[in-house]
């Protein structure tokens, strides 16, 4: 097959695909799914986040069948979906493909396969390993260090206070403060089970708290071992403006409305 050279950014209804210069892998137990160095990005309407295509060339569909289990609640329109079978695995929609969707003079769309992330057991960007889902290469992931008067309140109670803040500034996402333990009340809070996973940060671990007898689960987090990327703000603690009230150089930010609201 001849991968189309797609160059730039090329939509096809509500699809936004675009190739990438990086080598990616997706493997389950001992074996490589897909090994490529050229996938297609490839974005949704209505979808945050792209996922990548491969050319069927350089996936094992000969792992693949029909999948005959329910469409999954983040489903893609036009798509068909695949079971993967391996070593007495089945993995159901563990991958898609979109049928009669024209990609460029002579080429279709279906030649594409794409993997769902939570199939796969790990996937690799060059010789690196990453988490949580592709990296998008228009998400910026800022980390700055400032002398910003930061404040952080709980049920009206003081639990941070800093003049030595990293400044994270994320696409997408509200400013997050990284302040020092030093600076925080670290005796009032008490670490979670939580853990989540950022293809940019690392994974994270989280805290709650209990003031005056209400808690608050999960309303701090950090990130022990963050990604080469974000060194800064290793085992630094970082509230969520969502929840908490905070405030910055005497002024009381707004609670901003996200999915961690």
């Amino acid at each position: 097959m001849t991968t189309p050279a797609v160059t730039s950014q090329i939509k096809i209804g509500p699809l936004v695909l675009e190739s990438s210069p990086r080598w990616i892998r997706a493997k389950v137990g001992d074996v490589m799914v897909a090994d490529s160095k050229r996938v297609l990005l490839l974005w949704q309407e209505g979808k945050v986040l792209p996922v990548y295509f491969f050319p069927r060339d350089d996936v094992r569909v000969d792992l693949l069948r029909p999948s005959k289990h329910p469409l999954p609640e983040d489903y893609h329109e036009l798509a068909s979906y695949w079971a993967l079978k391996l070593d007495g695995r089945v993995i159901e929609n563990a991958a898609w493909t979109y049928s009669s969707v024209p990609l460029l003079a002579g080429e279709w769309l279906e030649e594409y396969v794409a993997l769902r992330w939570r199939a796969m057991d790990a996937w690799y960007e060059e010789e690196e390993r990453i988490l949580g889902h592709p990296r998008d290469p228009y998400h910026r992931v800022d980390t700055r260090q400032s002398s910003r008067h930061v404040r952080v309140m709980l049920g009206g109670e003081t639990i941070a206070d800093t003049h030595r803040p990293w400044l994270i500034f994320e696409t997408g996402h509200p400013t997050r403060y990284y302040l020092t333990p030093e600076d925080v009340r670290m005796d009032l809070l008490a670490p979670s089970e939580t853990r989540t996973l950022c293809a940019y940060k690392g994974e994270a671990s989280y805290w709650s708290a209990n003031l005056g007898g209400e808690v608050y689960d999960d309303v701090a987090w950090s990130y022990p071992e963050p990604l080469p990327d974000n060194p800064q703000i290793r085992g630094l603690v970082c509230f969520f403006n969502e929840r908490a009230d905070i405030y910055v150089d005497d002024e009381r930010l707004e609670h901003p409305i996200t999915q961690w609201s």
